[in-house]
């Protein structure tokens, strides 16, 4: 069981650990029982509902325009959903920072529902796109109309979807780092940036292990809804869904969707007109300044020198979450094909085990690197290989939840034909799973290769001042002085996007699943 190992070794070990250090430190119940820690609990779950909200309703209309509407330009507005939520949290902070300079409680629900409504729009239209059309049809028949057929037949069969969806982006709202730190500064903190600060500023282990608990059954509560919405998806009737040109008042629909596409595409336009704009008017200096190390030595290493690490460290970090998430999903396949129940329980368990590094601070993850990994073999403290470790982690989920529906779709009685033909167990998964599902598994590579790339929270943390990542680069740039410092930051930004779009384009390209990408 590697993918078990992985986790136990790389995730439970250095969480565990920190989180014991803080217990005998002493001093939980006093940050447990100060008010000033349910406050943060308190703001961090409302911020999080609150781009919840936004974020399903801004997903549903999308959601229509991918699964039932037949026009020109969905595959492309198919694409364009899926970018915000794949850019690096560095570029979406300063996206909106361009907007509101100021920051404050509003532009961090925003860019938090910004990054999430692919989660909704995907994962409800994969579903949306499958439902039997009959039903409605049949209700519009007996006279409904369009919107009581919806919401009586409709919206409950889609309920399961929705609610999956939404458990996943208050997850990721609710551990949101980068964005509430570039948006939030010292005057909004939500518990993820208080844990950094109180590990890493204020070297406070009892407290930041206090509102880890606090965090961690705010994760396990939204892991188990969505856990049992996912299952209640898999029982809903599947159809042949109607897509057709849009008719009568769902037109208002693709509306609300045209509009919902061109409010996502703002920041980034505002953050691309930012990478040009000087005091002196429009310039290319801070594509040029990526050459250097910025104004007055901001950085111990060029800009391009900083982007060409992040490549090295992506791709080390999608190579190694490819291999476990892989396996465990055909682990996960194996236990839930099994007929003991305890076989298909230990398999929902471990399902479920894998998300947990997505809500798990990645500071507690990162600090808890550097007091246990000293006890491996090789001390991987001092190892190149210690970022690519934790981006990994990250990107496992996601990987898992990209190929499971994949593998899980592979007809059953084509493996146990090859296997009464005399094939190994290794001659069918080379024979008949990897030909069905490389072209998703290609997809997923990149989707993680393009998370890996953005990732900052515990990169931030574990890399070194002379092998900075891009996303750790502009940050250090946005906290010096000088113009070009925050030209040469944008520049970054605009460049981190522009490989996200290119590898999004491809994933879809590729051919993940129509409208959705695995499960999100």
């Amino acid at each position: 069981m590697g993918p078990i190992g992985f986790l136990v070794v790389f995730f439970a070990w250095p969480v565990l650990a920190i989180v014991g250090r803080g217990f005998a430190a002493g001093g939980l119940d006093v940050v447990l029982g100060d008010p000033q820690t349910w406050r943060l609990a308190g703001f961090t779950v409302a911020t999080a509902a609150g781009s919840t909200v936004v974020a399903v309703l801004a997903g549903l209309p999308v959601a229509f325009l991918l699964a039932r509407a037949k026009l020109p330009g969905v595959g492309l507005a198919r694409t364009l959903v899926l970018v915000p939520f794949v850019l690096p949290t560095v570029v979406v902070g300063l996206a909106f920072r361009a907007l509101w300079p100021d920051g404050g409680v509003l532009p961090i629900v925003l860019a938090n529902a910004f990054f999430n409504v692919a989660v909704v729009a995907r994962t409800v239209a994969g579903l949306w796109a499958r439902l039997d059309s009959r039903t409605s049809d049949a209700a519009r028949a007996l006279g409904a109309s369009p919107w009581r057929a919806f919401r009586s037949v409709t919206l409950p069969a889609l309920a399961p979807a929705i609610a999956s969806a939404a458990a996943v982006v208050f997850l990721f709202c609710a551990t949101s780092f980068g964005v509430v730190l570039i948006l939030g500064g010292a005057r909004y903190r939500t518990l993820e940036t208080e844990i950094y600060l109180r590990t890493v500023d204020l070297l406070d282990l009892s407290g930041a292990s206090a509102l880890s608990l606090i965090q961690f059954a705010a994760v396990v509560a939204a892991l188990v809804v969505g856990g049992l919405a996912r299952r209640r998806k898999e029982g809903a009737r599947i159809g042949s869904g109607a897509v057709r040109r849009p008719r009568g008042g769902e037109w208002w629909v693709v509306g609300a969707a045209g509009v919902v596409l061109a409010l996502l595409l703002t920041p980034i336009v505002a953050l691309l007109a930012e990478s040009v704009s000087t005091s002196d008017g429009w310039s290319l200096a801070g594509y040029r300044a990526l050459a250097g190390t910025g104004e007055k030595g901001a950085l111990q290493v060029s800009g391009w020198d900083a982007a060409l690490n992040s490549l090295k460290v992506a791709i080390d970090a999608t190579l190694l979450a490819l291999v476990v998430g892989v396996l465990a999903s055909v682990v996960l396949v194996a236990l839930r094909r099994s007929p003991a129940r305890a076989a298909r329980g230990l398999g929902e368990t471990l399902d479920a085990a894998l998300m947990l590094p997505l809500g798990v601070s990645a500071v507690t993850v990162g600090f808890g690197y550097l007091v246990t990994l000293d006890a491996l073999p090789g001390d991987l403290r001092t190892s190149p290989y210690l970022v690519p470790l934790a981006q990994a982690l990250v990107i496992i989920p996601l990987i898992v939840r990209m190929v499971l529906p994949v593998l899980r779709s592979v007809d059953v009685r084509l493996r146990q034909a090859a296997s009464t033909l005399g094939a190994s167990p290794l001659r069918v998964w080379r024979e008949i799973d990897l030909p069905l599902t490389l072209r998703p598994l290609v997809a997923a590579a990149g989707f993680g290769f393009v998370v890996a790339l953005g990732e900052f929270g515990a990169t931030s943390f574990l890399a070194r001042p002379t092998l900075p990542t891009l996303p750790v680069a502009i940050a250090s740039l946005m906290g010096r002085p000088g113009e070009l410092n925050n030209q040469m930051a944008y520049a970054a930004c605009a460049l981190l996007m522009l490989v996200t779009v290119l590898a999004v384009a491809l994933i879809d390209r590729l051919g993940a699943a129509r409208g959705r990408v695995g499960e999100f």
